[in-house]
């Protein structure tokens, strides 16, 4: 297939990239050409701006478009006026941040209330998915991911375990060490939209982690296998790492209190019927190994403006010692 990736050089879209080159296709990707320019330097490479420069699409026709970038109506609209006609299929990778709400333990699927209006990120993808919907009906996947995970992450949210665990020592774990977790390696959504295009599948899919098969602790722990570092888990109730100031998701990934009645359950996705379109899953394993060999290889990308501010070591051992661990 001719496919186009929109952007294709950062994070998940460069996962696509490799994976759609490994299966035999033919991509072209378009982006402004900032983010590693000599990257896959065998491929057709378009310049320009989706937010206003796509004169480079002008004319142009693809079997397939698979879009990990657009965050409002506008981007669709401008990619599709832009070439020679739509292509058979467009694969959208939206956002589980479309959804209304997570109120604590609260198993929610593809038909739970989407955010109105358009006021922030999880609305404008709310709307970006019924902008391509409308305009392509019947020839789209949407697939909805939570945390995405994995080599060339540019957030530092994963990797803030990867490393801090790495770097051994008393470790401030947080809430129930059974609390289940969710998150998806980018290779295996990168499979799966490559997937959706060659079925030309139109559906909506929560592109999640298994629901209560994999637990805080069990996470923590596999890191630590993996690293051999000896580090010591110090566990801290969601009630004393508040009390403390840490900030859930930024501060600490993969983390937000369970009784938070906006965010509680976010890690409660279903993902049955993403299972039952073959959604793939590497194992956790390989996840951990391949991310601490990069970070240690590349040092994570320390200086790439979308990484979060992630707890620092210094705070975390005064909440350790408040707490007297």
């Amino acid at each position: 297939m001719r496919i186009l990736v929109m952007g294709g050089t950062l994070f998940l879209g460069r996962h696509i990239v490799e994976a759609a080159l490994k299966s035999g296709h033919d991509v072209t990707i378009f982006n402004r050409g900032r983010q590693a320019p000599s990257l896959f330097a065998e491929i057709e490479r378009l310049s320009g701006d989706r937010d206003s420069d796509l004169s480079a699409l002008a004319g142009r026709q693809f079997d397939a478009v698979i879009d990990p970038s657009a965050y409002t109506p506008e981007h669709i609209h401008l990619v599709l006026s832009a070439l020679k006609a739509p292509p058979e299929h467009y694969t959208f990778i939206s956002s589980i941040s479309v959804y209304r709400s997570f109120p604590p333990g609260t198993r929610y699927d593809e038909d739970a209330d989407v955010l109105q209006g358009n006021d922030g990120y999880g609305a404008l993808k709310a709307r970006t998915e019924a902008a391509i919907q409308s305009a392509m009906p019947g020839r789209v996947a949407i697939l909805r991911p939570g945390l995405i995970v994995g080599p060339y992450d540019p957030t530092g949210r994963f990797t803030y375990w990867i490393r801090r665990i790495a770097a051994g020592g008393h470790v401030l774990a947080p809430g129930r060490r059974e609390r289940p977790i969710q998150f998806i390696d980018a290779r295996d959504v990168a499979k799966w939209c490559l997937q959706m295009a060659e079925g030309k599948a139109s559906t909506v899919l929560n592109a999640v982690g298994p629901a209560s098969t994999l637990t805080m602790e069990q996470f923590l722990i596999r890191c630590e296998e993996v690293s051999q570092s000896g580090a010591r888990l110090a566990w801290l109730a969601d009630e004393q790492v508040l009390e403390a100031g840490i900030e859930g998701w930024t501060e600490l990934p993969l983390w937000i209190a369970e009784s938070d009645t906006e965010a509680g359950g976010i890690f409660h996705a279903d993902n049955s019927r993403a299972l039952s379109c073959g959604l793939p899953f590497m194992p956790l394993t390989q996840t951990i190994q391949d991310t601490l060999q990069w970070v240690r290889e590349t040092g994570g990308e320390k200086a790439n403006p979308l990484q979060v501010e992630t707890l620092r070591r210094p705070k975390e051992q005064a909440t350790l010692a408040r707490f007297g661990l």
